[in-house]
C-alpha cells in the first residue's frame, strides 16, 4: 500500500469490521479508532484470550500507553472489583476499576508476563476475588451493558468485538502514543499499521455492524399529550431491553420531511428535573418551549435504572453514553438534527454509525 497523503482519503486505509471480528477470532491485534477522522486517536486491541506475553510487550513496546483490560460489568462484580472513582469526571467517562494483580504466577508484576498472567486469571471464570490482588499493574475497565450500542468507546467495543468473535468477552486494549510522547492520529495510524502488519476498524463501523443485528429499543406505548411547555404533543414510549427501562419520546410536528429537526436528548435526574435541586436552568421546559415555537421537533428523555439519586453526578456535555437515544432518533427515522443545547459544540462519538448528522445547535436560553 502506497503511502497516504494529506489529500488522500483514509477510507482505503480501514478495514471492514467483519475482517476485524476475524482477525480477532485469530488471535491477531488491531487498532480501533472511532471513525475516519484525521484528528482521531487510536488503540491496540486483542482479544484478552490472544493476549500473550508477546502481545503485552508489543503494545508497551510500541503501543506505549496505559496497558487496560476490557470487562463486563458481570465479570467486574464477580471480582469484586471497586470503581477507581466514585464520581467519574474524566473527559470521556472512562470506567476504571482499582488496579489489579494476579496473586499467584507473578513476580513483579509489571513485566509482559505478569501482567499476561494478571490478564488470563481476569478472564477465568473459575477464578475469583480471591485470586486477585490490588492494586497492580493490569487496569481494568468496566464496559456498559449493551456495548457500542449504549456508549461508543474503546472499553464496550473491545468486550463487543471479543464477543462477536466468539471469545471471552474481553479485550486487551492500550492506546498508540508517537516516538516523541505525543498521540498518534490517524495519519501516524495508518503508517503504524503499515509497519506492522495491523489492520484499523473503526467504531462507527462496528455500532452499524451491531446495529444490523442487534435492537435494543422497543416502541411499547403512545398516545397525544398536552403540557404546560409547548402545548399538545405526540408522547411515546420506547423501552430498552438491557434494564427494561421506559424512555420517553415527545414529538410535535411533521418530522418525517428532509429538513433538519430540533432535537434535545436528555438524561432524566430527579434531583435537578423533579425537585429543581443543584441545576440553575430549566433545560428540559426550554428545550419544549424551543421546539414549540418552531413548531416542528422532538424531546428524548433517557431514563438510567441504574442511577444512584445521591452519588451519581450529572454526565458532562457529551453524547457518547447516549447509544440508546442515537436507537430511538434512528427508529423515529430521523437523518438530520439540529440539537437544542447551551453547549456550543456537543460531543457525539459514533453518532454517525447510526444514520444521524448534527448539522446545528440551537440555544436553549435566551441569553447570551
Amino acid at each position: 500500500m502506497s503511502d497516504i497523503t494529506e489529500t488522500d482519503s483514509y477510507d482505503t486505509a480501514i478495514s471492514p469490521i467483519e475482517e476485524i471480528i476475524e482477525d480477532a477470532r485469530n488471535g491477531r491485534m488491531f487498532i480501533l479508532i472511532d471513525h475516519e477522522d484525521r484528528e482521531n486517536e487510536g488503540d491496540l486491541v486483542i482479544p484478552s484470550q490472544m493476549a500473550t506475553p508477546e502481545a503485552i510487550n508489543f503494545m508497551a513496546t510500541h503501543g506505549r500507553g496505559l496497558i487496560c483490560v476490557t470487562l463486563t460489568g458481570e465479570r467486574i462484580d464477580a471480582l469484586g472489583l471497586p470503581m477507581m472513582a466514585s464520581h467519574n469526571s474524566s473527559r470521556h467517562e472512562t470506567a476504571f476499576t482499582i488496579s489489579i494483580e494476579a496473586k499467584e504466577g507473578v513476580s513483579t508484576g509489571i513485566s509482559a508476563h505478569d501482567r499476561a498472567r494478571t490478564v488470563a486469571v481476569a478472564i477465568d471464570p473459575s477464578k475469583t476475588a480471591t485470586d486477585i490482588a490490588t492494586p497492580g499493574h493490569i487496569f481494568p475497565l468496566r464496559a456498559r451493558d449493551g456495548g457500542v450500542l449504549v456508549r461508543a468507546g474503546h472499553t464496550e467495543a473491545g468486550v463487543d468485538v471479543a464477543r462477536l468473535a466468539g471469545l471471552q468477552p474481553s479485550s486487551v486494549i492500550c492506546e498508540i502514543m508517537n516516538e516523541d510522547g505525543t498521540m498518534s492520529r490517524l495519519p501516524d495510524l495508518v503508517g503504524f499499521a503499515q509497519k506492522h502488519g495491523l489492520k484499523i476498524g473503526t467504531i462507527s463501523d462496528l455500532i452499524a455492524y451491531r446495529r444490523r443485528h442487534d435492537n435494543l429499543v422497543t416502541k411499547t406505548a403512545h398516545r397525544e399529550v398536552v403540557s404546560e411547555f409547548g402545548g399538545t404533543w405526540d408522547m411515546t414510549i420506547y423501552s430498552d431491553v438491557l434494564q427494561g427501562a421506559e424512555h420517553i419520546v415527545l414529538t410535535k410536528g411533521d418530522i418525517t420531511t428532509p429538513a433538519p429537526v430540533l432535537t434535545r436528548m436528555h438524561a432524566l435526574n430527579p434531583l435537578e428535573d423533579v425537585l429543581g435541586i443543584g441545576k440553575t436552568s430549566r433545560e428540559i421546559e426550554g428545550a419544549m418551549d424551543v421546539i414549540a415555537a418552531e413548531g416542528r421537533g422532538v424531546v428524548v428523555l433517557l431514563r438510567d435504572l441504574t442511577m444512584k439519586v445521591l452519588e451519581d453526578e450529572a454526565s458532562p456535555h457529551t453524547l457518547r453514553q447516549y447509544g440508546i437515544g442515537a436507537q430511538i432518533l434512528a427508529a423515529l427515522g430521523l437523518h438530520d438534527l439540529i440539537l437544542v443545547t447551551d453547549n456550543p459544540q456537543p460531543k457525539v462519538p459514533g453518532l454517525e454509525a447510526f444514520g444521524l448528522t448534527i448539522t446545528g445547535t440551537r440555544k436553549i436560553s435566551q441569553e447570551g
